[in-house]
């Protein structure tokens, strides 16, 4: 086990100020670079920030320089009185990879994080040449699982519960230490992953300033038909390379919704863990970070023989 704080192990930390609202984000420069380097930027999910990729940042930017993002209203980014949705977060993530990236990248997403980078493909196809997505949320499916008897019932109760009194007290409730312990004890199959620095992580933001607004803002939006673009559409007509890990003890998001996802394009690899359950990246990151590396290096060498193919081609 690793001694050193978590803070030391996710590499250089730097605050970037976007649109006025002051942002974290981190990166670590590629120690063994080689000809399937390209640079990877992480985008967590709900209620997590740069922290949650210490096991994996260290071991991919052995090979390729890695970036990751506080979401705004997540981690040690601001706390910003803003209408939170995908889209905010795409652009975010793109103006983050404009300023100091500008050539192709891997995206690698969790949860919400996995809507974020499959969006911004869409939206910025010039940034994206792949996807790896951990878990993959599709809120549209939830909606139309729904029969159209009960969703006047289902309505009231979402109003009910985005209400800002219910939202407050939902705050002091879930920032606990014991019940975030609780809640990622759901998250993860593996109860020995849930550990006191995962805790830590997981709760330190939860104390700065306005954080429960942001908190209120965000779960208010994530229940809202706008929130997210559908991601069946989205999925349909991307063009590019795209990994899904899936953990199948999730029980965030349905197993069963990956074999479905799988189904909407063909450029589109399917991994399912066995014993892995909301954040495999965490869980279980010898396996998630080799999956990654080994899947990177062979895109890579399927385009470079693309291109040389297309070279020979061309004299």
């Amino acid at each position: 086990m690793n001694s050193q704080h978590w803070q030391q192990r996710v590499g250089s930390q730097r605050d970037w100020v976007w649109r006025g609202w002051q942002t974290r984000y981190t990166y670590m420069r590629s120690s063994k670079p080689n000809q399937y380097a390209t640079p990877l930027i992480l985008v967590h999910g709900f209620g997590a920030s740069i922290g949650h990729w210490r096991h994996n940042i260290p071991v991919l930017s052995e090979y390729h320089t890695v970036y990751a993002l506080d979401l705004l209203g997540f981690g040690a980014s601001q706390k910003a009185p803003v209408s939170y949705k995908v889209n905010l977060w795409v652009e975010q993530v793109y103006d983050f990879w404009r300023t100091f990236i500008q050539k192709p990248v891997v995206l690698l997403g969790n949860s919400i994080g996995s809507l974020v980078i499959l969006a911004a493909a869409a939206a910025h196809p010039e940034m994206v040449q792949g996807l790896v997505m951990m878990s993959l949320p599709d809120l549209s499916i939830e909606a139309e699982a729904i029969p159209q008897s009960l969703q006047p019932a289902v309505a009231a109760i979402k109003s009910l519960v985005a209400s800002p009194p219910v939202l407050r007290t939902l705050f002091r409730v879930v920032r606990r230490p014991s019940i975030v312990r609780r809640w990622a004890g759901v998250a993860y199959a593996n109860p020995d992953a849930v550990t006191d620095e995962l805790v830590e992580i997981l709760l330190y933001p939860a104390y700065d300033r306005r954080a429960a607004q942001a908190f209120s803002a965000i779960l208010k939006a994530m229940i809202s038909a706008q929130f997210s673009p559908n991601v069946k559409a989205v999925l349909s007509n991307l063009e590019i390379p795209m990994l899904l890990i899936w953990g199948q003890q999730d029980r965030m998001v349905p197993p069963a919704l990956a074999s479905q996802l799988s189904k909407y394009n063909p450029n589109l690899q399917l991994v399912k863990l066995e014993q892995a359950g909301h954040c495999p990246h965490d869980e279980c990151p010898e396996q998630v970070n080799q999956i990654i590396l080994d899947w990177i290096a062979k895109i890579k060498l399927s385009t470079n023989l693309l291109v040389e193919s297309f070279g020979s081609q061309t004299l």
